[in-house]
């Protein structure tokens, strides 16, 4: 969808006509580090080649941003690199990959053949809180800034590019069905204090923290709302109904997710 954007010295993003998704490329001395892998062999294959066009230099290092097909389905193609990922990144995609295999084959049956040829590969090297890592020379800051999109979420930062995955989102809204929207504006905030330059979400254009700023205030409200209408007795289709700052298609499972998390012991 479009060619390689540059945003700092050797850092780079790529956006995908298909999902609208966002890659994520950082030279990294004689080697190149890759922000997620898109959703299938091919489409690895497909990024493999637009790497290539950029760069001779090799891949040598991957990172999830969390756990979601369309973000690690190509990690089999990058092997033996080692790939980076929250520990319930790994975790997540060893014992609910298939779940999640199975999901989007029904989302999408045209495509089901394709993914059952997917091999579903974790990351190997993992973390819980934050990890400074030198690849090739250059120091890249992984960190996990609370629950939000998933409970596995990771940032990607270097030379003031910051390079959030799906804890933000542009051109759609926000996705609630693994969410934590009672914790997700507090992860928002965390992230808010590391924007200082360009912020690739998983997902849409490439933004900056007053994007960021007004996402997170769109979050919570969601968590605002969430607790007043849960105290009130509505049930999540109903407080859905009611409306927000999304649709209500979207704040339905958003509220799903909320109901269920005021209800779990403190």
């Amino acid at each position: 969808m479009t060619d390689w954007e540059q945003h700092a010295d050797g850092v780079f993003s790529k956006r995908y006509r298909s999902l609208n998704l966002n890659i994520g490329l950082i030279v990294c001395g004689d080697g190149l580090l890759l922000i997620d892998t898109r959703a299938t062999h091919v489409q690895a294959r497909e990024l493999q080649a637009d790497i290539a066009r950029l760069s001779k230099r090799p891949v040598e290092w991957v990172v999830n941003t969390h756990h979601h097909w369309d973000h690690t389905f190509g990690n089999h193609e990058f092997l033996p690199v080692p790939i980076w990922g929250h520990e319930r990144c790994r975790t997540t995609l060893i014992e609910g990959g298939e779940q999640m295999r199975d999901a989007v084959k029904a989302w999408v049956p045209d495509h089901a053949g394709v993914f059952d040829d997917v091999v579903i590969t974790p990351p190997d090297h993992t973390f819980r809180d934050e990890a400074t890592v030198t690849f090739g020379g250059r120091t890249v800051v992984l960190k996990h800034l609370g629950r939000g999109h998933t409970d596995n979420d990771i940032v990607v930062v270097t030379d003031g590019v910051v390079f959030a995955g799906d804890l933000v989102e542009e051109g759609a809204p926000p996705a609630f069905q693994d969410s934590f929207p009672l914790e997700w504006p507090s992860a928002a905030t965390r992230l808010l204090e590391l924007a200082g330059g360009p912020v690739v979400p998983g997902h849409g254009r490439v933004v900056d923290r007053t994007f960021v700023a007004s996402q997170r205030d769109e979050l919570a409200e969601v968590k605002r709302l969430a607790e007043e209408r849960n105290l009130d007795g509505m049930d999540p289709a109903d407080a859905a109904a009611a409306g927000g700052p999304y649709p209500t298609e979207v704040l339905l499972p958003a509220f799903q997710r909320a109901w269920r998390h005021l209800a779990a012991p403190r």
